[in-house]
């Protein structure tokens, strides 16, 4: 039996679906055609804009169908937040110049 959904993911999930709806009507689109655009239901697309669970594809399908997709990939990037960025730093090797003949260490 699975278990209850966290409520920071019940909170993700209905803030994604308020804003697959915004973008939705910002576009002058109904439910039915993104349904179509999307190729999926439109109860799925009301369950989505509702903030009801539904499959990661679903989510996606209807993010392309609204020409936000390429954005919603790119949010999740490490590599576009200060934390992901520093983590990656800290992953790659140092590197270490080897001392010139006749120099100390620290001097150049």
């Amino acid at each position: 039996m699975p278990s209850p959904t966290p409520r920071p993911v019940t909170r993700a999930l209905a803030s994604l679906g308020e804003s697959l709806r915004g973008w939705r009507v910002l576009q002058g689109l109904t439910v039915a055609q993104v349904a179509d655009r999307a190729g999926i239901s439109e109860r799925t697309v009301k369950r989505l804009e509702a903030g009801e669970g539904a499959a990661l594809e679903h989510a996606l399908r209807v993010a392309r169908a609204l020409g936000v997709l390429d954005e919603l990939v790119a949010s999740v990037d490490p590599l576009r937040s200060d934390v992901g960025r520093l983590r990656a730093e800290e992953l790659l090797p140092r590197r270490v110049r080897p001392s010139r003949p006749g120099s100390r260490a620290g001097e150049s």
